[in-house]
């Protein structure tokens, strides 16, 4: 299983920054989301 994950990591390392930044910004609109009622 460890040796599928490590290839799935070599197979797609040219999108692997990409798929962090949008996994980071679904975070920050989360965040904010759940914060907004605050701010109303």
């Amino acid at each position: 299983m460890l040796n599928d994950l490590k290839d799935a990591v070599r197979r797609s390392q040219g999108t692997l920054m990409q798929d962090a930044a949008g996994i980071l910004s679904l975070v920050a609109m989360l965040v904010v989301s759940l914060n907004l009622t605050d701010l109303i």
